[in-house]
């Protein structure tokens, strides 16, 4: 097995833990913490697949810039939508 092939077979394993802890958070008692603690999950889950899998360490700053900047903007649309469903009655 290369390093390559080790690196992306470490980190779905990695994926795979997250994933078992977006599992037990959810049946954990957090109150308004657990929104919190499974945001934080997700953009760890997210890194690691925009970083390794989609190849982001090995390219130019300005793809990462652009990535990163559409990242971004998800996160503020989905705040945006957040907002509005949080304000109606």
């Amino acid at each position: 097995m290369t390093a390559r092939t080790r690196t992306l077979v470490l980190v779905w394993i990695v994926l795979m833990v997250l994933l078992g802890l977006t599992l037990g958070a959810s049946f954990l008692p957090l109150g308004a913490f657990k929104p919190v603690v499974n945001i934080a999950i997700g953009l760890a889950k997210a890194t690691l697949i925009f970083w390794f899998f989609m190849h982001l360490r090995e390219v130019s700053g300005l793809i990462r810039l652009v990535a990163f900047a559409g990242a971004v903007g998800i996160v503020i649309m989905l705040a945006l939508i957040s907002s509005d469903y949080l304000t109606r009655p």
